[in-house]
This record gives structure tokens, sequence and C-alpha cells, in this order.
């Protein structure tokens, strides 16, 4: 029974169109304040899971770190061996591979297309031979631990439609983002510390035109407020608003919480919003965060080979490598989904320059999250995704530039990896053409790899969905297979 409204509902001949309307759509909000009221479940894990039956089969991972490259990395300078574009370097590109693609302003009127080959060496490692770039040495000792995806393709060709659609299903703003899509399923397994987690780290190649980011990548769109992407920052406020002003102690706060939580079920008596209750939700949230978050982000217990590990600039707030190490502290604490987004790969001049400085960023901290969560027994049940919102061309960006030009923006064919949680490892799937223009074998869509994650987490993307203005939506819309060739 709804303690708050149970004596404030009005009658069924009071009840208008609109409150019943209304009303049906609390249900969330009855399991958030459940766990504020004295003698109610306080696990909105099991209260939730009951209202939507998830998850709806054995999930294969509790987690996920999904450590999201902002700007689209170059695959065929990184694991997308491509020795046809070397050997024919300086060739234009063939109307019958380009087939009419459209291209973006910043290369649509070039006058050529030659095709460029990686301007680094490639190597196989490990026992399943995979190609990596030496630009990624660390990234190259745990090949055997990845899976590598090479046949991703999208339909968006710049880069806020494109981030978009990775994180929210659609190119067009206003939609979940997949970590508040799993929030809203599935709860959050540490109730003091939000089920969804973001991370921001600016690299150092392209820093000056770094691809901004929008607070909607993880914002909540039409889902209750509750299951916003909650961003910790680097300095001594990682969650802003969440201090005590000065003269104000624990029990100040708790006092006021209690009043604004009297005020707040009073008012939701006269609206029969949901949203209040997600605002008492996470008003409480932010009081348990004022003791929980200043734990998770003291790093300074962490032992002396834990930062030789992801390297020196783990020591440094802020840095890629320092929320790498951030990500498995919150992954050890049950967060359930833990976003990072690393800016600096939009790579349209100055490649060579520019692309070995995000390595540099990226490769170590990113293979050191992957061995500390194998050797913590974390990586079984932890899904960790790497990769971009698209790819780079196999042609060069500016003519005639020397070790000036770059590469456009992608969308028919790129790379990017996973491991643990549920996914084969030291497997490649997928194959693009001699050119690395397009997919040769086994596409996988944007939608294939939303409905592949979910269904790692035990949800069929076809059953999460939520009632918005007379529609049920999703996150991958109407479309999206799952990848069971990848799954172990």
């Amino acid at each position: 029974m709804d303690l708050i409204s149970q004596n404030g509902d009005l009658s069924p001949v009071q009840m208008t169109r609109r409150h019943f309307l209304s009303k049906g759509s609390t249900g969330i909000g009855v399991a958030a304040l459940a766990g504020l009221l004295p003698g109610c479940v306080t696990n909105t894990h099991s209260s939730r899971n009951s209202r939507l039956h998830l998850p709806h089969f054995h999930a294969r991972a509790k987690r996920i770190i999904y450590l999201f490259q902002s700007g689209g990395p170059a695959q065929m300078e990184l694991f997308d061996y491509k020795p046809f574009l070397s050997n024919n370097e300086g060739m234009e590109l063939p109307a019958s591979v380009r087939m009419g693609q459209r291209l973006t302003g910043m290369t649509a009127n070039q006058k050529a297309f030659p095709l460029k080959g990686a301007y680094r060496t490639f190597r196989q490692h490990g026992e399943s031979g995979a190609w990596v770039s030496d630009l990624l040495p660390y990234t190259a000792k745990i090949v055997d631990d990845l899976c590598f995806i090479k046949s991703l393709h999208t339909e968006a060709i710049n880069h806020d439609p494109a981030m978009t659609f990775f994180q929210t299903g659609s190119q067009q703003s206003g939609r979940p983002s997949m970590g508040s899509w799993l929030s809203y399923g599935l709860g959050s397994d540490n109730e003091n510390l939000p089920g969804f987690c973001v991370l921001l780290s600016k690299g150092t190649g392209r820093v000056a035109a770094a691809q901004p980011l929008a607070a909607r990548l993880w914002g909540t769109g039409f889902l209750p407020s509750l299951h916003q992407g909650v961003q910790f920052r680097s300095g001594k406020d990682p969650v802003l608003f969440l201090s005590n002003p000065d003269g104000i102690d624990g029990a100040d706060r708790r006092n006021m919480l209690n009043y604004l939580k009297e005020l707040n079920a009073l008012y939701h008596q006269e609206v029969n919003d949901p949203e209040v209750r997600s605002r008492i939700a996470q008003y409480e949230m932010a009081y348990r965060m004022q003791t929980s978050v200043p734990e998770v982000m003291d790093v300074a217990g962490e032992p002396e080979e834990v930062y030789e590990l992801y390297g020196p600039e783990s020591r440094i707030p802020g840095t890629y490598a320092a929320n790498c190490l951030l990500a498995r502290r919150l992954a050890e604490r049950n967060v359930k989904f833990i976003q990072l987004y690393h800016q600096g790969w939009d790579h349209h001049n100055d490649l060579p320059d520019h692309l070995a400085k995000q390595c540099r960023d990226t490769d170590q901290a990113s293979a050191a999250l992957v061995i500390d969560l194998k050797r913590r027994g974390l990586l079984d049940d932890t899904l960790v995704i790497w990769g971009g919102e698209f790819g780079r061309t196999n042609y060069s960006q500016g003519l005639n530039r020397g070790d000036r030009y770059g590469r456009d923006h992608h969308p028919r064919c790129f790379t990017a990896w996973m491991a643990g949680g549920g996914i084969k490892p030291g497997i490649s799937y997928g194959t693009t053409d001699e050119f690395g223009y397009n997919v040769a074998e086994n596409p996988v869509h944007v939608h294939d790899f939303q409905a592949t994650i979910l269904h790692l987490m035990g949800i069929d993307h076809e059953q999460l969905t939520f009632k918005h203005q007379g529609r049920r939506y999703r996150l991958t819309d109407v479309h999206g297979r799952i990848v069971d060739e990848i799954l172990v």
C-alpha cells in the first residue's frame, strides 16, 4: 500500500482522467520511497524487480564499466590491421568502395581521397594472435582477455548525434541513457551510492579542440529523475552541492530533510506527481552520499603497486588513469553502471602527434583496469567496454601535408573491445574489407551492441520499456539483435 497517499486519495467519483493516468505511473516512485519509510523494504533492487519482472533471465554481468573514447578513435591505426592501405598509400579511394557515402563538411569538398596506411607498426600478440598497433603496448599484453568487435557501424556521421545514439539509442536528444535504463530496470545494489556514476577526463591529444560533452548523455530523458547519472569530479567537492554549508552539521541536515520529506509528501498528496517521490529519494541518497562518496574517492590507502599498475597519472585526480582506478573502487562497491568519458580522439589534423598522446593517456590504465578486476575476482561479472562513437576514414584529410594530415569521421565500420561479464575472451568478431572502409562479415549495428549489453545484464531488450506520450519506448527502439557469437 502507498503509505503516503492512503489518506489523501481521491475517490473514484472525484478522480479525473489526468489524476488516474498520473497515479497509474507512480509505481517506480513507490518503490523508491519504500526504502525511505520506516518498516518498508529498503532494497530498491528487489522491490523494483517484482514490479518489472527483472531480470528476465540469469545475468552474466552484475555491473558495467564503459570506457567511452569521445571523438572516434582511428580503428586502422590501433586494431584493424590493413596492410593494403600501407602498400597502396596515395591511391585514390575507388568510387565502387565509397558507394556515394555522404561525407562531413570537413572533407566533402576535398579534391582527392588518397588512401593512408597506419603510421605505426602492427604485430600479433597472445595466443589469440590479435593484431595491435605498437601505440598500445599494454593493451597488447591483455588481448587474450579481450573480444574485439571490428564490424561496428552506425548511421550518425557527426559527434553529437553519434554519441547520443550510442548512449540513448536515438540520434536526437530526449531519450534516457543506457545507465538510466539499467538503473530503472535493475535498481541499485548499494543503497549509499548511486546506481549510475559518471567520470570525465580530457586527453592530451587535440586537447584545445576536444568535442564537448553534454550532461544529457547521462540523463534520464522521460524516466524518473532518480535514475540520472551522478557526475563525480576531481577536487574537494566530488559531487556538487553534497557538502553541508558552513554552520550546518549532520544533525541539522537530518532534521531539515525530515521536514522536507513531510512537505513533499503533502505536496504529492495534492498533485500525484511521481517526480515528487523521486525528489525525496534523491535528497535521501545525497545525505547518505555525504559519507560514502569521500570514502570511495579517498585512494590514499591504495598500495604502491596499484599506482604502478595504473601508471603515474593515477595519482593525479581527474586524469583518465585516476578515473580507471576510481571505476574499480566503484565496481567493488557494486555500482551498477560506471561511465567514463575521455575526450580528445577527434583527429582531423596532426594525427601522428595527437593519436600517440591519446594512447599514452589511456593504454596503460585501460589494461590495468582489466588486470586489476581479474585478479580481484571481479572480471567474471563485470563487463568492461572500450570504444568511441564511430571510426575514422581510410583516406587522408588534408593533402600533401606530411605529418599534419588527419582522418575524417567514418560511421561505416569501426572497432571496440569488450572484456569479462560473459564475453568470450581472446576473439575478434567481424571483418572489414581490405580497404577498411566497409563491413565485410558479421556487421554489428549500434542497436545490436546495446541489445547484447542488456542481455548480459539479464535483460530482454524488447521487454524493458517505458510508456511515454502514448508510445512504449526502449533503448534499442524497434531494432537490435543479440550477438550470440561473442557470448560465453
